[in-house]
């Protein structure tokens, strides 16, 4: 059975799902359909690698309209920064300082959107998960692929 998602996702996130949707369909889905239509007119398309090869992609491009289209129906927007009597919420911005004394900032987020090397971390992760309802000076424990490790809440 599949994990369940969570459906929030920030303003931003959302901005940047319809801008991927709105380029998919405008731009990249066109531009592929030439491509195809361009190869289709070279004769034998058995044999054709750009034909092949641009159906293939204009699949893969309608597979992801059809998702993001599922997707942007589901989620909810949260607008209002969620950071309350001092406590990591969605939206927050949290500051961890781990066992070694470095600082890491993140940002709890939907699993839409998450990106670790931006410091956006999907609440479903097993860090977004610990940091939540947590305040300042929590500690949180976070089982890791290479071992568990004990994060320092600096601030919120």
């Amino acid at each position: 059975m599949s994990e369940r998602h969570s459906d929030h996702i920030t303003p931003e996130g959302e901005a940047r799902l319809r801008g991927e949707l709105e380029r998919l369909w405008k731009v990249d889905r066109p531009l592929v359909t030439r491509e195809v239509k361009a190869a289709a007119a070279q004769g034998d398309r058995s044999e054709n690698a750009e034909y092949i090869y641009g159906k293939k992609r204009l699949r893969e491009i309608d597979r992801r309209i059809r998702y993001l289209q599922k997707r942007l129906d589901q989620l909810v927007v949260v607008r209002e920064p969620v950071a309350r009597d001092g406590r990591a919420l969605f939206s927050a911005w949290v500051t961890v300082e781990d066992e070694e004394g470095g600082e890491t900032r993140y940002r709890l987020v939907g699993p839409d959107e998450s990106e670790a090397e931006a410091g956006l971390i999907s609440i479903d992760s097993p860090i977004g998960r610990a940091l939540l309802g947590k305040r300042a000076d929590d500690e949180v424990s976070v089982q890791r692929p290479k071992g568990r490790i004990t994060y320092t809440i600096l601030s919120v």
